[in-house]
């Protein structure tokens, strides 16, 4: 093993090594490092280094850590041009990928107060509220709130909601998106995202909220999303 400058903290020579093996192809995307013991080993230091020097990479983008299986290196990250009229399964299949959605929870409920401006509701009108774990390639990556409404898809739940809702919509509803306002931003995830993403409440994340629209120009529903930071990239072509 090269020695280490004098004057570079070791979790970033460690770091800086690690980050040479992927660069150069030795570590692909998905390959799983070796454990954090085994880095230990090879490296001659303490759990407490090498943590901070996989901290740093994952706080990058450059890897990423499943419970109970260890840290590999981040895949390629998903493409979403938001001007483009897709949804999440049909864009995961147009870029290679292989989509999944689960429901996790639905439910006809009371509009939460912080969705009552963007659905044009009254305070104690009720909504469906479902919530679903996105995944690519069998990776967990988005958790979604949607905020869907009654008088334009009765008997929401009755269908199966572990797929595209953009399919529901149109197949039993004949409703189609068609345009939307969406807003991005950096944040902190919460813990009813960070537990099902298999992540640490607090760690980066990118909100994404939707307010979605039909075809006859009406408020359909809005999605409030919660993203691992490395899992997404926002391209936009202005013409």
């Amino acid at each position: 093993m090269t020695s280490i400058p004098s004057h570079t903290p070791q979790y970033m020579w460690i770091k800086a090594q690690l980050l040479q093996r992927i660069q150069s192809g030795a570590l692909k995307k998905g390959d799983k490092l070796p454990s954090e013991r085994e880095l230990c080993t090879i490296f001659n230091t303490t759990r407490t280094t090498i943590r901070e020097s996989l901290s740093q990479m994952e706080a990058n983008g450059l890897i990423w850590r499943s419970d109970r299986r260890g840290w590999f290196v981040a895949p390629e990250r998903l493409w979403l041009d938001p001007t483009q009229n897709t949804n999440f399964h049909q864009l995961s299949r147009e870029q290679g990928r292989e989509p999944q959605t689960t429901l996790l929870s639905g439910t006809l409920t009371t509009v939460p107060v912080e969705a009552v401006e963007a659905l044009q509701l009254h305070p104690f009108d009720q909504i469906y509220l479902l919530t679903r774990l996105r995944s690519v390639d069998g990776r967990a990556v988005c958790y979604c709130e949607n905020h869907c409404l009654p008088a334009r898809v009765p008997e929401l739940l009755s269908h199966d909601l572990n797929g595209s809702l953009t399919e529901v919509y149109e197949t039993h509803y004949k409703l189609i998106y068609t345009s939307m306002h969406l807003s991005f931003y950096p944040t902190a995830m919460p813990a009813q995202a960070a537990q099902p993403l298999g992540v640490m409440e607090g760690r980066p994340a990118l909100l994404l909220r939707r307010l979605n629209y039909d075809q006859y120009g009406r408020v359909l529903d809005l999605d409030i999303e919660y993203w691992r930071h490395d899992s997404l990239r926002i391209e936009v072509d202005t013409h």
